[in-house]
């Protein structure tokens, strides 16, 4: 892990080479990680990667097949109810009762908890619900639901949170109201938050420190600073005529260049922009290669997770 999530007494999570298979299908294999006291973290990959099932171990819905999680220095057997009194969670599906109302749902939850009606009404007004408080969950919007959802994982004021894919399926309006919640929720408490997504916006808007994996292991880790220089540009291109460009953007090429024949299209990234973007220009040059199009942008996560995997975080 990075020094900065170094296992120490303000870490709430300890989570020590776990693994869990499903038949053939290696889930988690062989992930460490450590979650400190009032830090939000991303748990950033691909549908399939593994995020769901580490997360369900976190949780105590399932079991590691090898390997130790702790919460707050304890392990979940034994410990349930204690665990269960910190811990706040939104899966990526919850089931509600159509016939009850926002208030009636909340109310329902709080009582699992021994929790007054006040926290209630605070909830309410956390996840801006006011106006639909009698409304029936029937009768609510996706993103609607999905407040819902954020605001009975918050009932119990947790010291930890576990959201699994907390906007998927939701229009961007609906993505935002739910971000502008949790980061009052950063702002305001010490809660500690996991956060599984494969939305990379998401991950850094919200999170001080992302986790990318895939297909169950940890293949990089950071703060967006440390994941992604920010001079680093992305330069993608098209050029015309029609030639063999993979013989051209070889393995002796002083450029990592990728080329898509299907889109007709070239991806490469400079890392120093002043120096490096005048020698590719000149590169190109030296090529008889002559530019169509060329557009610069910065270099996102999902431009590090291709290179690292050679597949998008949405595929």
């Amino acid at each position: 892990m990075n020094g900065n999530f170094l296992n120490t007494p303000d870490t709430v999570i300890r989570v020590n080479d776990v693994y869990k298979f499903f038949k053939t299908v290696k889930a988690v294999n062989g992930v460490s990680l450590n979650i400190p006291k009032g830090e939000f973290v991303a748990l950033l990959g691909p549908n399939g990667a593994g995020k769901t099932t580490l997360v369900e171990m976190i949780e105590g819905i399932q079991k590691p097949d090898k390997g130790e999680i702790f919460i707050m220095g304890k392990k979940w057997k034994g410990n349930e109810d204690e665990l269960h009194r910190v811990i706040g969670i939104s899966l990526q599906e919850t089931r509600f009762i159509d016939v009850l109302t926002v208030e009636e749902t909340l109310k329902l939850f709080a009582s699992f908890y021994q929790i007054d009606n006040k926290r209630v009404d605070e909830i309410i007004g956390i996840i801006d619900l006011e106006e639909k408080r009698k409304s029936y969950i029937e009768h609510l919007s996706n993103g609607q639901r999905q407040k819902l959802t954020v605001g009975i994982s918050l009932l119990n004021k947790p010291e930890i949170l576990l959201l699994d894919e907390p906007t998927s399926g939701l229009d961007p309006n609906a993505r935002k109201e739910i971000w502008s919640i949790l980061l009052k929720l950063k702002e305001e408490s010490n809660t500690s938050l996991i956060l599984t997504t494969h939305n990379m916006e998401e991950a850094e808007w919200l999170c001080d420190y992302i986790i990318i994996i895939d297909k169950g292991k940890i293949i990089k880790e950071g703060t967006r600073g440390e994941l992604l220089t920010d001079n680093q540009k992305v330069i993608e291109f098209t050029l015309n005529g029609n030639q063999q460009m993979e013989k051209i953007f070889g393995n002796n090429s002083p450029f990592k260049i990728k080329w898509d024949n299907v889109k007709e299209k070239g991806v490469v990234t400079i890392k120093n922009p002043e120096t490096e973007l005048q020698e590719f220009l000149n590169y190109l040059k030296e090529k008889n290669l002559q530019l169509k199009n060329f557009d610069s942008r910065r270099k996102t996560l999902d431009d590090l997770f291709t290179s690292l995997t050679g597949r998008h975080l949405d595929e």
